[in-house]
């Protein structure tokens, strides 16, 4: 696969676009609770999008998956189970502390964590630091740290502009921030999974996946986080007897569930299309491939952000907020642009 930072930071874009909007179908679910909207969702984003992507844009897909060495294959399995315990938290968090505040506490601490982590536990943050173009890489990773801390100082400020604290009665800055902060520190955990399983994307590779071959290992992974999820809100299910909400015994019409399911599914597809995207730039990443993550967490915390002034979520904040806001998206912008420009830079010098 021939290098392409540039195309690959627009891919990164699009994923981050797509991961900044897949919460917001569980606003038009009617009549079902937050475990029945997370058992479908989690069903679309981390087992059935996934394999149906994999079957549909790798050679011999299965046979990859049968022939997957062991210790690779349970390896990015059982990291992805640990990401699933962070998939829960965030998505507890959003209840607790809100839209913006979760995605950047989480995700802001996801990006610094999940680029560096897997360097330090390999050793090579002073070869990749040492590449050509490597200082303005890491100007950019800088500015994209600066941006992250402005949002969510931003989201705080708002917080206490609309008198959310008052005003929500699920509003619990003390246990959303715990949960913010646990989803993050997992969520970089399932960057560490990507790259346990890369063995199975070189092996999809060999069998003409070409620039696909980041989806042979994206559903070991979220098979993982699938199964963490699934065990935990059924039991939850039973206990709240929210289960039955499948099922015409809880009074929803017939109707009504199905466009549930529609609304579920939708969220899970957004999800999974994220790392459609992310594995599509990150093979164009070519010698920097380790600032994949911290640029794709960059463009879904910009996009949300996006998201939520086009939903007017930001209308009566005060102009200090707002100005505080701007600030940290033109930071986040900036900072793509620099990693991408860099990244171009330095692989131009090393050909």
């Amino acid at each position: 696969m021939t290098s392409n930072p540039i195309l690959g930071t627009f891919f990164h874009a699009i994923g981050g676009a797509s991961a900044s909007a897949c919460y917001l179908p569980s606003q038009k679910t009617k009549q079902w609770s937050w475990g029945t909207f997370w058992l479908v969702q989690s069903a679309f984003a981390w087992l059935i999008m996934p394999m149906l992507v994999g079957y549909l844009t790798v050679p011999d897909f299965f046979e990859i998956l049968k022939n997957a060495p062991s210790k690779v294959f349970w390896s990015a399995f059982s990291l992805g189970a640990v990401y699933g315990f962070g998939g829960m938290s965030f998505g507890f968090a959003i209840r607790h502390i809100g839209y913006s505040l979760t995605y950047s506490i989480s995700i802001g601490l996801s990006a610094i964590l999940g680029t560096m982590t897997p360097l330090l536990l390999h050793g090579q943050v002073l070869e990749y630091f040492n590449r050509p173009g490597s200082s303005i890489v890491l100007a950019g990773m800088i500015i994209a740290i600066f941006g992250i801390f402005f949002i969510g100082l931003a989201g705080f400020k708002k917080e206490k502009d609309l008198g959310e604290l008052k005003k929500t009665a699920q509003f619990n800055m003390s246990t959303g921030l715990i949960l913010a902060i646990i989803g993050g520190l997992l969520s970089a955990v399932f960057n560490i999974s990507l790259e346990a399983g890369q063995p199975i994307s070189d092996i999809a590779a060999q069998h003409g996946a070409g620039e696909f071959e980041g989806n042979a290992k994206l559903v070991v992974s979220t098979a993982g986080c699938f199964v963490v999820n699934l065990v935990w809100f059924v039991i939850a299910g039973i206990k709240d007897k929210s289960l039955k909400e499948f099922t015409t015994s809880s009074g929803i019409s017939l109707g009504q569930r199905a466009k549930n399911t529609m609304w579920s599914a939708l969220a899970g597809t957004l999800w999974c299309g994220q790392f459609f995207f992310y594995g599509l730039g990150h093979v164009r990443m070519g010698n920097f491939q380790f600032i994949s993550w911290v640029l794709h967490m960059s463009m879904l915390i910009f996009f949300s952000y996006g998201v939520g002034l086009l939903m007017k979520e930001w209308k009566q904040v005060s102009k200090k907020t707002y100005y505080v806001l701007i600030l940290a998206l033109i930071l986040l912008l900036a900072s793509s642009v620099i990693i991408s420009y860099g990244s171009y830079y330095g692989e131009q010098l090393m050909k």
